[in-house]
């Protein structure tokens, strides 16, 4: 077999990986992921990414953390795929936009908004950011399975964490603001940073990505007036991807 020599940011080479990923931003996120994993290995953390590998019925699978934003999380699957991984899930979390978004709920996106820069590097602005047909399906059924309130919809993705928290802050707060009531006005479920690049960048590839997210808070709702506790237990996305993952070895079998 041909060796892939050391990938530079990542600091993995072939073998290191399975061929499924999990990518959540959070490095600290990564050994509450891969605690669900049989037998799970700390392969090494250089930068933003931390990275564990174990196995999930039975098939190597992985975790590696991407830091914040689509730069970071395009060179985590640049390299990984260099590496023989071809299916990723990011688990991450989100705000939500869309009022019947409350905090502690999965959202899983069918779409993302590329409201980002980095997948302009990989397509014209044209391309849509969609994710891959059956791990979205999956995302869900194991929502479903689960038990968990889940909404499957697009979801914003920018470039400035604050620019959607301080708006007003900004020499550009006019379009910014104008922008999101566009978002408000189409529906759009939450905002996050990663998934459009991602999305983009896995076509690019030729490799399959799809997102869920745990809902921190929602910045409408507080605006609105309506109810809802902050919650920063990603638990529930955690099990969700797990699962999720679990339904896509069984039908990656059957084919």
């Amino acid at each position: 077999m041909q060796d892939i020599g050391m990938q530079f940011h990542i600091r993995c080479r072939e073998g290191d990986v399975g061929r499924y990923v999990f990518l959540p931003g959070d490095p600290g996120r990564c050994e509450s992921i891969a605690a669900h994993f049989d037998n799970p290995v700390h392969i090494g953390m250089n930068r933003e990414y931390n990275i564990y590998t174990g196995y999930l019925l039975g098939e190597k699978v992985s975790v590696c953390s991407t830091g914040i934003g689509g730069p970071s999380a395009s060179i985590a699957m640049e390299e990984l795929a260099a590496i023989g991984a071809d299916t990723f899930i990011r688990v991450g979390t989100c705000g939500g936009i869309d009022l019947d978004v409350r905090s502690g709920d999965v959202v899983i996106a069918n779409g993302a908004i590329r409201y980002e820069h980095t997948s302009l590097e990989y397509a014209p602005i044209e391309y849509p950011a969609v994710p891959d047909f059956g791990i979205t399906c999956a995302l869900k059924q194991a929502a479903d399975n689960l038990g968990y309130r889940s909404h499957v919809g697009v979801v914003q993705c920018k470039d400035s964490f604050y620019g959607q928290h301080s708006p007003a802050k900004s020499p550009v707060h006019y379009d910014l603001l104008q922008k999101w009531d566009s978002w408000k006005r189409l529906g759009v479920k939450a905002s996050e940073m990663e998934s459009a690049a991602l999305f983009v960048v896995a076509d690019a590839l030729k490799v399959r990505c799809g997102s869920c997210f745990h809902v921190i808070w929602n910045q409408e709702r507080e605006a609105a007036g309506m109810d809802q506790d902050m919650t920063e237990d990603t638990s529930g996305a955690i099990k969700v991807g797990i699962e999720a993952l679990k339904l896509l070895i069984e039908a990656d079998r059957r084919k």
